[in-house]
């Protein structure tokens, strides 16, 4: 099978892929440097970070993914160990949330990053394990269980913009592994029942802040918006993204929202902003574009997997990733609540870019071994 690899690895080794990733990595180093030129959050942004990236992912590409796929049990176990130790002293609080890890000889990590892959790999090894036919509740609750385990550690940290990218993988997996219509209904109605009622109780026992019930009131009522208080976020983000027009302002970067400190976050959750600021709607286009493309090669590699654990890992990678661009651009347009969801591969933040580059070296490595039985 080595051999056969071998002779295949340069013509199925997917270059396109790869050189789409790197291209929006360099394209988001731009605009964290426009954002911030005078700190080095860009240069770290390409080293270490893509340069380990890059070589994590072609170490992923050449491991045979099925025998990732049957160790997901240990990196699950593994993923939600980092998240504990998130919640010990070892833990690093950043606007106040103990979200990082800060070990000796690695440094500063965001584990949550992390630990979607495993997770991913775990519900792709239970589900594509199981017999053709819809799924039986008791399956869909293993499933919702394998999501809990680190989803209820993320909260405590707390990230709930963390926690929410989550669902989507599950959401993804359940659907292609045959979900019952009916279950989908009564997902959605339960949803409907115990999100608000969630939302009251986090309420009135505090642990939803104040903070973030008004910047729900700024989306759901703008016109009364506090543009000064709660709602600055969203308001800055607007001004920063119509301040580009058509083609961008085309220079006059020491006059931008990042630059004159208008714009909070500029480098990490509100990236998209400072984009649509520096290239215009034409820059903003072509970045969408370059994520369908990117995209689109991920279903194609989905589509040419040989087995079908196999497909809904990289399925789940693309519904978790099109989720992330969706939140973090309609939260920048002021269509959503400010959550703080990263834009994949253009925020600032090495743990991202990591975790991204594995996925895809996985998604390379299914290619790489799609005609090996």
């Amino acid at each position: 099978m080595v051999a056969v690899i071998e002779r295949r690895n340069f013509r199925d080794f997917d270059f396109l892929l790869a050189i789409l990733a790197t291209a929006i990595v360099c394209f988001g180093v731009w605009q964290i440097y426009n954002a911030q030129p005078e700190m080095n959050t860009w240069s770290k942004q390409i080293f270490p970070g893509l340069f380990i990236a890059l070589v994590a992912m072609v170490v992923v590409a050449f491991t045979d993914y099925r025998r990732l796929i049957d160790s997901a049990p240990i990196f699950y176990v593994g993923g939600l160990i980092l998240l504990l130790l998130v919640l010990t002293p070892l833990g690093v609080k950043v606007n106040g949330q103990q979200a990082w890890l800060k070990l000796p000889l690695i440094g500063q990590f965001q584990p949550s990053e992390f630990v979607k892959v495993p997770t991913i790999l775990m519900l792709a090894k239970y589900f594509g394990a199981r017999k053709a036919g819809e799924l039986k509740l008791k399956e869909i609750l293993i499933g919702f269980a394998i999501l809990g385990g680190p989803i209820a550690l993320i909260m405590l940290e707390p990230d709930a913009g963390q926690a929410i990218t989550y669902f989507p993988i599950l959401a993804v997996v359940l659907f292609l592994s045959a979900i019952k219509i009916r279950y989908v209904i009564m997902t959605i109605v339960a949803g409907l029942i115990f999100v608000p009622l969630a939302f009251y109780v986090g309420v009135q026992t505090g642990k939803i802040k104040q903070y973030q019930i008004e910047r729900v009131n700024v989306i759901l009522d703008p016109e009364n918006a506090d543009p000064r208080g709660y709602g600055y976020h969203t308001v800055q983000s607007m001004i920063t993204v119509g301040r580009g027009g058509l083609h961008g302002i085309k220079g006059d970067t020491e006059t931008s929202q990042a630059a004159l400190k208008f714009l909070p976050e500029p480098q990490t959750d509100f990236i998209f902003a400072v984009t649509a600021e520096n290239t215009g709607f034409v820059g903003c286009i072509s970045l969408l574009l370059a994520y369908a493309l990117l995209l689109s090669r991920l279903v194609m590699g989905a589509r040419q997997s040989p087995d079908r654990a196999g497909m809904l890992v990289i399925m789940a990678i693309v519904g978790g990733m099109s989720f992330q661009i969706f939140m973090n651009v309609g939260m920048v347009l002021g269509f959503l609540p400010v959550i703080g969801v990263p834009l994949p591969l253009m925020s600032a933040g090495l743990s991202a870019i990591l975790a991204t580059f594995i996925a895809i070296g996985f998604v390379i490595s299914v290619k790489l071994r799609r005609f090996v039985n």
